[in-house]
């Protein structure tokens, strides 16, 4: 890159405060906080945002990178068999990240790119710790292990959005960490039970609907 394309330190400075104040509000305030008020937080102008973005959807995307970056980098320290709510409440407590946990959460709320790529990580984590336990004897086998994978983490980040609030009202993000912790300390019994003594205690539904799955497709001979 010639040093007349390359971007000046100020504006390097100035395009990561803009994207920091982003994400910031958009964890407070929702997907849809305007342009106004991320320019008004770092005392800057809308056109200012466009100068560096291009284009709103522009700023969600470096928004988006860097905060799937950010959580990528600590994965590893934080992600265990508590899956995608544990990952999610021990990262909000680690200084300074509750507004990247708050954006992740704003972006499964809303849908978009980063949602499913967050998702799609977070199913392929939560089918390797699942396997290292079947491994280990501790979690029994399945019988499908990719579909289990994915129902318990889309369970998880299910059960977390409806605790969320609108879609367009504020979150506090010096709340967050206290939130979640709540939260995860109301769903340890229940899902323990669950996970360690089975809900039901006759298995002839599972096997009425593992037979179904032997018997030949009778569409086809239609």
């Amino acid at each position: 890159m010639s040093s007349a394309s390359r971007p000046a330190v100020e504006d390097l400075t100035t395009r990561a405060r803009i994207r920091d104040a982003a994400i910031r509000r958009f964890a407070a305030d929702g997907m849809e906080a305007p342009l106004r008020a991320i320019a008004a937080d770092v005392g800057a102008s809308p056109a200012l945002i466009l100068h560096h973005f291009g284009s709103r959807a522009g700023l969600r995307e470096a928004c988006d990178e860097w905060v799937l970056a950010q959580i990528s980098a600590n994965k590893s320290e934080v992600l265990g068999p508590g899956g995608a709510t544990a990952m999610l409440t021990q990262l909000a407590h680690v200084e300074g990240y509750a507004h990247l946990v708050a954006y992740v959460l704003r972006c499964l709320q809303s849908g978009g790119t980063l949602a499913v790529r967050l998702v799609e990580q977070l199913v392929v984590d939560a089918r390797a710790y699942l396997g290292e336990a079947e491994e280990a004897g501790t979690v029994r086998p399945s019988r499908d292990p990719e579909a289990r994978a994915r129902v318990l983490t889309e369970m998880a980040l299910g059960a977390l959005l409806l605790q969320l609030p609108g879609r367009d009202e504020h979150l506090d993000l010096s709340e967050l960490p206290a939130w979640l912790q709540a939260y995860s300390n109301r769903i340890i019994l229940p899902l323990l039970e669950i996970y360690t003594e089975p809900l039901l205690t006759d298995p002839s539904l599972l096997d009425a609907y593992l037979s179904t799955l032997h018997q030949p497709n009778r569409s086809s001979h239609a």
